[in-house]
């Protein structure tokens, strides 16, 4: 199948990522570079003119793992197993860094992101389960992601706003997202390097403030290590890496680029681009999950509050230690969090306008459909803040729910993509080859095992009841067979129209 038969255009009544207006305009950038194809099909060398244009997509992707879920999973790896872990948590980066790639790969070769590409391939009753549950994901990483900026924003406060009250201010952020996005994509982008370098100095300066030992952080991340005393943080760290609406974003994000799908050369020059800029992307969250690891690994390792650390009283823990300074470090703390629950949240405001765009084709003005998503997480976590306001152990077991939600929703994300980037017929010639095809596979039976296991263990702690079990197992049915349908209509690919 030619490129041009795979293609379809898009019908002007169709929900589109970007519209031509707003993407940032590549060719012609480096005239000189781009009259170096030729039939044979070699690219120009490299643009470093070019390669800052495409710089952008990944960095918002990245910041899914820099939310306050992860920053918790990495405070609890590093107090209760120390250095240990920073073996898995170099390599679940690698493993996430190749199912981003994978979602910008399907979203430049096909100028579809991925629930567009669900609406159009699965039959109704099936696309409308993947929308709900791509929603269902949404809301509970939001909930993360506002509850993290509250606690911030109260201990900035010194208390003086409550939980509830940092929520109502969070909320505002798809305010300043529709603000900035007016002024373009770039200016988006330079809003979010701005949160991520806010992290990356936050937390550089607790890793020079606490002394974190270099030799254990080298000998974590070389030496494979792991115990039954470990096993749950190990399942936290891998549990994170993929955030199901952080895959469904990313394949959009890749559009606001100029890319011509139906160009072969454009498309390879583009997925170069994108792949050096992820990858540089996610070595950034990778070094500021260390920092955050080892400053909780060098503070609280082997001590008797090490299994009682989480979000909300972490910052307290630290100044207790660390209390002495100009600027005490319980600020610090705050402020990085802060950056990572404002970036993440305004991310997820961006994901929600895609998934539900996409999976409904809804033509409406951007501002009503933030403030549909918006709404939509933002009721539940101010029942939340209401609710969990004075309990911190309270906030930790929600946490460790929709720790698990998001487990439950990953294989509605993750097996689409790899049914859809292994399909010839919807990605041409850039559909992914064997090998890579094989190892995609292995590493999402692997991700999905291991979550599947934090949900196994969770449940069967949870349901103490009878009729808690039955529903439990009558889910666990019902899931297993969604599941497998996908796989199978996958290997067995009809479309739909």
């Amino acid at each position: 199948m030619s490129e041009t038969e795979r293609e379809r255009p898009l019908l002007a009544s169709e929900e589109r990522a970007y519209e031509e207006t707003e993407k940032v305009h590549i060719v012609g950038v480096d005239e000189e570079d781009d009259a170096n194809y030729d039939e044979l099909g070699n690219a120009p060398r490299f643009s470093w003119k070019k390669l800052w244009l495409f710089t952008g997509p990944g960095f918002l992707m990245s910041i899914a793992f820099l939310d306050p879920g992860n920053l918790e999973s990495d405070l609890q790896a590093g107090a209760i197993a120390g250095y240990s872990l920073i073996w898995l948590l170099m390599w679940a980066t690698a493993i996430g860094l190749l199912i981003q790639l994978l979602s910008a790969r399907l979203g430049v070769a096909t100028g579809r992101h991925l629930a567009e590409l669900c609406r159009e391939e699965y039959p109704t009753w099936a696309r409308m389960v993947l929308w709900i549950m791509a929603e269902i994901a949404l809301i509970g990483a939001d909930i993360q992601e506002v509850i993290g900026s509250a606690i911030a924003i109260k201990i900035l406060s010194n208390g003086l706003i409550p939980l509830w009250a940092g929520v109502v201010i969070t909320a505002l952020d798809c305010f300043i997202f529709l603000f900035l996005e007016n002024y373009g994509i770039r200016k988006l982008e330079a809003v979010f390097a701005i949160l991520i370098a806010t992290m990356a100095v936050a937390f550089a300066w607790m890793f020079g403030q606490t002394k974190p030992s270099g030799t254990e952080l080298l000998v974590g991340a070389l030496v494979p290590k792991l115990s039954s005393r470990t096993i749950k943080q190990a399942v936290g760290i891998v549990g994170c890496i993929i955030m199901p609406h952080n895959v469904f974003l990313h394949s959009a994000l890749v559009q606001s680029r100029e890319v011509d799908p139906k160009n072969r050369f454009r498309v390879k020059e583009a997925l170069k681009y994108y792949s050096i800029e992820s990858a540089g992307a996610l070595a950034v969250s990778f070094i500021i999950n260390v920092f955050v690891t080892t400053v909780f690994a060098k503070s609280f390792y082997g001590t008797d509050i090490a299994e009682t650390i989480g979000l909300a009283n972490a910052g307290q823990y630290l100044q207790d230690k660390y209390g002495r300074g100009y600027f005490p470090i319980l600020y610090i703390w705050a402020i990085g969090v802060l950056a990572a629950g404002q970036s993440s949240t305004i991310t997820g405001t961006y994901a929600g306008q895609f998934i539900m765009g996409g999976f409904l084709n809804l033509k409406m003005k951007k501002w009503v459909r933030a403030l549909i998503t918006r709404s939509c997480a933002i009721i539940p976590t101010m029942i939340v803040a209401l609710v969990f306001d004075s309990s911190a152990s309270m906030l930790d077991e929600l946490n460790e729910w929709l720790n698990v939600l998001q487990s439950v929703q990953i294989p509605f994300a993750v097996i689409p993509l790899l049914c859809l980037v292994s399909n010839e017929q919807i990605m041409g010639s850039f559909k992914i080859q064997p090998l890579v095809q094989t190892i995609s596979w292995i590493v999402a039976a692997l991700v999905i095992s291991i979550n599947g296991y934090l949900m196994v263990d969770f449940f069967s702690g949870a349901a103490k009841s009878v009729v808690l079990l039955v529903l439990v197992i009558i889910f666990a049915v019902a899931y297993v067979l969604f599941v497998l349908y996908l796989i199978s209509r996958g290997l067995t690919y009809t479309p739909c129209n």
